[in-house]
């Protein structure tokens, strides 16, 4: 693939319908944890080896970590036994042999730092390969998924699978799964250690544990509701925030700056309140623990001193216990992180394979070949967006190759939705629809579409140059056909007097031009296209009278041979057209050209003489 065409890759086009749409939170819960869990582990199979080796080096990590404070514990005992000895006329302190439990505990400290950095590493690397196959598949899933999926989704919900459950997915991955081995390992060798120095002590502090459990839970299920009202209000305040921005003009020429702020105001408030509320109640954790964790620092010492005194353990066992407390009461409190990041994960890793379970388009392969002819037959079609709501009742028609036929009605009438039965963005509730004798149904659809041209109304740009853009309907057109194309669309003086010409780049929202420079551009991509049947779908509204007469001249060139639909509202620019379908209530109920249609004296006789009656 060379560079142009990587630039010029299909991108998704904006889908019909719109919605707030600001940056979502992760959701609490995922509605069917088991189920997702099951199809998140099925999804890391291909990794297994390498979580294996995450998990092996966690564990060996923090094995070593637990072994350490028990060197230290005997080095500080070698001390005191030393001083002890020393006062008593003994041997005194042995200096070595501290060096020697000093050296052997940095030995411990370091190889558990390199497996900690080891899994960390090997961990990231497995998370971010995750994030990338998620965010591969989501983006050819795009592509198989039908028309109707888009305009039911918003465009913010599509985006936030893409953005945001990946992100999360990919960095709860990162952090739970081996903060979850870590303090599993280090909660059962902690115990073990303990139970080495004192079963008693031990019995003390596992005491404790129910106590910290208790607590942890009456703190969380109290500020659940309030993460997630946080959630749901950063997503409100951010989608007014993108629809204030994103409609400016729209909010001053209205007046409506005050409402708006108040809007934003009233929402504001609610964020700050539900997330002061969450973030004070998860703050409490903290030292809840620490005050649960000091009264078992009190009860060791308390015991430690006087197991020691009777010589049950040494001075040095109490100070490593302690550590040992404070290691064992860490992973408990990180549990409850821990299950938080579990859930935020499985609730975006099930609006992933939500949306990757969508039905797609069901398509079979084809050897068919156009005939090139362009005939296109109708066939007591029956189609509804909604089964139970049939808006196509029965319409038949018959194309003949190189006809342009213009289809009028009014809004609603299903002028558009003919073109989108056309070229099976919707499959067909009854009837069938034929091209040079042959059933779309029967066609791979990307064969199908090859076959047409498409401008529509909305026109769709990219950013890039002017001459990316045009050349995004022939990937391999010349530069020099590119510029004939846009000659033809009458769009060549206007591009030269550009700065930068054809060179000039569209920014993101594509407003560094006019409406109707874009859909010029757009014309002059469907004439390089150079397909046998044409679709234009009030391809000329955003343009002007005189540029609309240049680009009828064109179009009149260009459709000359060809099949080709043009649905219009102005009647003006129909009137040259072979067949005249009239529309209306999803049936057609006039046909034949301008000058039968209005001798009839019949409804498109009535939309045509409205548009140019005097007042």
């Amino acid at each position: 693939m060379n560079k142009f065409e990587r630039r010029l890759e299909p991108k998704m086009a904006p889908p019909m319908g719109g919605g707030r749409h600001g940056g979502r939170g992760p959701a609490e819960k995922a509605k069917d944890f088991k189920g997702t869990l099951s199809k998140t582990l099925k999804f890391l199979g291909k990794y297994k080896i390498a979580i294996i080796f995450v998990f092996v080096a966690a564990i060996i990590s923090t094995i070593f970590s637990i072994v350490g404070p028990k060197i230290m514990g005997n080095a500080i005992s070698e001390l005191f036994s030393g001083l002890v000895g020393k006062v008593s006329g003994g041997a005194g302190i042995d200096f070595d042999l501290i060096a020697k439990y000093l050296l052997m505990a940095l030995f411990i400290y370091g190889v558990s730092a390199l497996f900690n950095w080891i899994q960390g590493w090997a961990m990231a690397g497995i998370s971010q390969k995750v994030s990338y196959e998620f965010r591969k598949a989501i983006s050819e899933k795009i592509h198989r998924l039908p028309l109707q999926y888009f305009e039911t989704k918003t465009t913010g919900d599509v985006l936030s699978r893409i953005t945001n459950d990946v992100d999360t997915l990919g960095a709860s991955l990162n952090q739970s799964l081996t903060q979850f081995i870590t303090s599993v390992t280090t909660i059962v060798g902690v115990v073990i250690m303990m139970l080495t120095i004192s079963p008693l002590m031990t019995l003390i502090t596992l005491f404790i544990l129910p106590i910290s459990v208790l607590l942890m839970s009456f703190v969380i299920k109290r500020s659940q509701k309030y993460f997630v009202a946080q959630q749901n209000y950063l997503g409100k305040v951010n989608g007014q925030v993108e629809e204030v921005y994103g409609g400016q003009m729209v909010v001053k020429a209205f007046n409506r700056e005050k409402e708006a702020l108040a809007e934003f105001d009233q929402d504001n408030d609610k964020l700050y309140e539900s997330a002061f509320k969450s973030q004070f109640l998860s703050g409490l954790m903290q030292p809840i623990m620490q005050f649960v964790g000091n009264l078992g620092y009190v009860a060791v010492v308390i015991s430690g001193a006087y197991l020691a005194t009777v010589g049950t353990i040494q001075v040095g066992d109490i100070q490593a216990f302690i550590q040992y407390i404070k290691n064992f009461t860490q992973p408990i409190q990180q549990f409850a992180q821990i299950m938080n990041q579990i859930q935020s994960m499985m609730a975006a890793a099930e609006r992933i394979f939500n949306f990757l379970d969508a039905e797609e388009e069901e398509d079979k392969e084809s050897d068919h070949e156009f005939t090139g002819e362009g005939e296109v037959d109708f066939e007591h079609v029956r189609f509804g967006y909604d089964p139970e709501k049939i808006i196509i009742k029965d319409w038949s028609a018959n194309i003949k190759p190189g006809q342009t036929v213009a289809i009028v009605g009014p809004t609603g009438a299903g002028k558009t939705t003919m073109v989108k039965l056309l070229m099976r963005f919707y499959e067909l509730n009854g009837g069938r629809i034929l091209v040079d004798g042959e059933d779309i149904k029967d066609i791979e659809r990307i064969k199908l579409r090859k076959y047409f041209g498409m401008v529509l109304q909305d026109t769709w740009l990219f950013k890039g140059s002017i001459m990316e853009n045009i050349r995004y309907g022939k990937l391999e057109a010349s530069d020099e056909e590119v510029r004939e194309a846009a000659k033809a669309a009458h769009a060549d003086s206007f591009i030269r007097a550009l700065p930068g010409g054809y060179n000039m780049e569209l920014n993101e929202e594509t407003d560094n031009i006019s409406q109707g420079q874009k859909q010029l551009i757009t014309i002059a991509r469907a004439i390089l296209a150079d397909k046998p049947i044409l679709i234009l779908d009030e391809a000329t509204s955003s343009v002007d009278t005189r540029t609309e007469s240049l680009i009828q001249k064109a179009m009149n060139n260009l459709m000359a041979g060809r099949t080709s639909f043009v649905i219009a509202h102005r009647l003006s620019t129909i009137k040259d057209a072979d067949v005249i379908i009239v529309m209306k209530d999803g049936d057609i109920i006039e046909q034949g050209n301008h000058n039968e249609l209005l001798a009839s004296g019949g409804f498109y006789a009535s939309l045509y003489n409205s548009q140019f009656e005097e007042v």
